[in-house]
């Protein structure tokens, strides 16, 4: 990414950040340009850098954390097969008629090891957004995911996906199709795989739209993802009216995944890299990456009487609460 790019998709919360190394950079090439030795200079400026991302990464706040879940340049489902993938062969088609790119998954290896992947996937830019529906996949989209999950399911191949999603598509024509039922259907016959299934909310989770395909023996979730039964502006939109009251459902929604690792909703947090995911979307994909293969390797430990108890058993625990 250019350094004009950069700055065209800069955060609020980050601009102090840029101005920092963007100052760096010029100190920098004004030194080599003069044959000027500061690195002394260059050391205590980076490390007051690295100092104030730390700061501002650590204290993010859920709307904080919802603007880094829907930042343009993270990564999505295919960025991260191509990085974690030995061989990816995408599939195509609900065998109905329809091929929603809005949901991609095909067969790959993943540490020698043949599995299914799948998972939302929004554009790079306006146009390709549009193309994929901003990654809210319609009921063809939901019943490519289970045509593929029932594949991985008779080959024994794990199952692997991704969630990153502001919701299904809520067209009238998704209701036609019948939007509900395909994301129900995908529920229920999530429950009976025999196969190991991993859940990764990489993004914006949101909705029954996440749901559709977020079932799983673990539930895994970026430390800048989110995760919620409606978008912050739609709760806001419901409960006060005014949907700039968002950043006040936020926090109470329990959005980001610390709160839900407390709730107990997700099994473990992937930590990203200081800056973010969009920020050094290599050494992220490396982190899931490795905690992927380490929680396959738990999963195949058990038979799959043992995964689909558990599978059942985590999804009845959730919702439970103490009333004091």
């Amino acid at each position: 990414m250019t350094k004009n790019e950069r700055r065209t998709f800069l955060l609020d919360f980050e601009k102090p950040l840029w101005e920092l190394e963007a100052r760096i950079n010029q100190i920098r090439e004004l030194a080599e340009e003069n044959n000027v030795d500061v690195s002394e200079q260059i050391a205590q400026l980076e490390s007051r850098a690295d100092n104030l991302r730390q700061e501002i990464f650590s204290t993010l706040n859920p709307s904080q954390r919802l603007q880094l879940a829907r930042h343009p340049r993270r990564p999505s489902t295919l960025d991260y097969i191509q990085s974690i993938a030995d061989e990816w062969f995408e599939l195509h088609g609900d065998r109905g008629g329809y091929d929603d790119p809005a949901l991609v998954g095909g067969v790959a290896r993943l540490g020698g090891r043949p599995v299914v992947i799948m998972g939302h996937q929004k554009g790079r830019d306006t146009k390709d957004n549009v193309a994929r529906n901003f990654g809210m996949a319609a009921p063809g989209g939901y019943r490519k995911g289970l045509r593929l999950m029932e594949h991985a399911n008779q080959f024994g191949m794990p199952i692997i996906t991704f969630i990153d999603t502001p919701g299904a598509w809520a067209g009238v024509e998704a209701e036609k199709l019948g939007q509900g039922e395909a994301i129900a259907y995908n529920l229920r016959q999530m429950f009976r795989f025999d196969v190991p299934i991993i859940c990764t909310v990489i993004g914006e989770g949101g909705s029954g739209g996440a749901l559709g395909i977020g079932v799983g023996d673990r539930l895994l979730m970026l430390e800048h993802a989110v995760y919620t039964v409606a978008t912050p502006e739609a709760c806001a939109a419901i409960l006060w009216k005014d949907a700039k009251k968002s950043p006040q459902a936020a926090v109470a929604l329990k959005i980001t995944s610390g709160d839900l690792k407390e709730l107990g909703i997700v099994d473990e947090v992937v930590v990203e890299p200081s800056g973010g995911a969009h920020a050094k979307p290599l050494e992220t994909a490396s982190h899931l990456k490795q905690t992927l293969l380490r929680n396959l390797e738990e999963l195949f430990t058990m038979s799959g009487q043992q995964r689909k108890e558990l599978r059942y058993q985590k999804f009845r625990k959730i919702g439970v609460f103490l009333d004091k």
